[in-house]
């Protein structure tokens, strides 16, 4: 058999356990979920080794999706570490034989402080499918490894049931494509999932002004400040133009100069501009910018009065 003949049948091997697993989801799965979803303080989430790191995986992936989590080495727990338990959290123990004796040894602590324990295990007649108030088993499983002792079909299994407890806790929650992008600020995802209300310019980087004010108000109202347009509105609040530092330069050539600054906003403002809710993704925003070729781009709330401004400026790195 040669490296990509093998390498095929290991894939397929830890698919057909996946398969399997699938198959043997039992009412503990909805047990173990409810659990997570009535937690009021973190899921704890420990192992050795191997099963360790998938752990840590399993909690990253708790926290990352609106569940608050920590990952916590069994061996370390019994050297201070089980200090970070609280009687509100839940324990997760993930070992395959159900007998490494680092995490036996955490079920006498755990219960003592009244913490449910749910197991990841493959043996169901082990010390800690016995002592656990749950048991997601993940079934008897050969590894792919050539000796049949590497963790590796186990992992995978203990892997892909984690994912199916933290996503189907996520869906539970209602978690939004907004939460998401709370708890990913940095990089692409936190970016394209970032809200207008996150980046729009608001207070005196967003002047207001009236449509009855001239253009010499609009001037000094800028004056001190960043912005390269001012929203227009009505007596109440109401958006009804836009008037930009671009528009300003075109009435000046066209206009003699000591016209311009006396004329009103409601007749050099462009009406109807372009506008964005806060509640909007700021990558909608974008599109709007590039799409129209425009610099701002006012925000507005649901009765139509202007709250902020999105400026061209606050997408700099955004154009790939």
């Amino acid at each position: 058999m040669d490296h990509l003949e093998f390498a095929s049948s290991v894939i397929a091997h830890e698919a057909k356990a996946l398969d399997k697993l699938a198959q043997i989801l039992d009412d503990n799965f909805t047990r173990a979920v409810d659990t997570l979803l009535n937690c009021k303080g973190l899921v704890v989430v420990t192992g050795m080794g191997k099963a360790h790191l998938i752990g840590q995986k399993i909690s990253a992936t708790l926290a990352s999706t609106g569940t608050p989590s920590f990952d916590m080495h069994a061996g370390e727990a019994l050297h201070g570490d089980l200090g970070r338990l609280c009687p509100t959290d839940v324990v997760i123990a993930l070992s395959n034989s159900g007998k490494t004796r680092e995490v036996c040894e955490l079920i006498d602590p755990v219960k003592k402080r009244d913490i449910p324990l749910i197991a990841i295990t493959g043996q169901l007649d082990s010390p800690l499918a016995k002592h656990s108030d749950i048991v997601l088993h993940i079934g008897k499983l050969d590894e792919a490894c050539p000796l049949g002792l590497a963790p590796s079909t186990t992992t995978t299994a203990m892997l892909a049931l984690g994912d199916a407890l933290a996503l189907t806790v996520q869906k539970a929650k209602n978690f939004r494509r907004e939460d998401y992008a709370f708890f990913h600020p940095a990089g692409e995802l936190g970016r394209k999932l970032m809200k207008v209300s996150e980046i729009m310019r608001t207070g005196t980087q967003a002047p207001v002004i009236l449509k009855t004010q001239t253009v010499r108000d609009a001037i000094m109202i800028t004056a001190d400040s960043r912005a390269g347009a001012v929203s227009v509105t009505d007596e109440n609040g109401v958006l009804v133009g836009i008037f930009t530092n671009g528009d300003l330069r075109t009435i000046m050539v066209k206009e003699s100069e000591t016209g311009v600054t006396a004329k009103l906003m409601s007749e050099v403002m462009t009406s109807h501009p372009k506008t964005v809710s806060p509640n909007q993704l700021a990558a909608e925003a974008f599109h709007i910018l590039k799409e129209y070729a425009i610099d701002e781009l006012p925000v507005v709330d649901e009765n139509g009065k202007a709250i902020g401004m999105i400026d061209v400026q606050d997408f700099l790195g955004w154009a790939k």
